[in-house]
């Protein structure tokens, strides 16, 4: 994508993380499909979309990430853990907040 292409030139492909977030149903899938083809990263919540599929409800947020890491594995993307995904988004861990 041009976007993609002028941060690379901007930034260096190395030197950057970027994901997609997609409000609403389809978009939600459909973006992330996008953004795991294109090795970025995704994020998907109840926050976003209540809709795991055309007029049915989600039943947590658990469900839609179920169904983003089905996709992902498809594509034959690896899912990274609770503690990568904090790593990769530079947060701290649970043992270090104080709630």
């Amino acid at each position: 994508s041009p976007l993609k292409q002028t941060a690379d030139r901007l930034f260096g492909p190395e030197n950057y993380k970027w994901s997609v977030i997609g409000a609403g149903y389809p978009a939600e899938f459909n973006l992330a499909t996008l953004s795991i083809m294109m090795g970025g990263h995704v994020r998907v919540g109840l926050e976003d979309n209540i809709y795991v599929r055309k007029g049915v409800l989600a039943k947590s947020n658990a469900e839609l990430v179920e169904k983003v890491v089905r996709i992902a594995r498809e594509l034959e993307r690896e899912i990274a853990t609770p503690d990568e995904a904090r790593e990769i988004l530079g947060l701290k861990g649970k043992d270090k907040v104080n709630y």
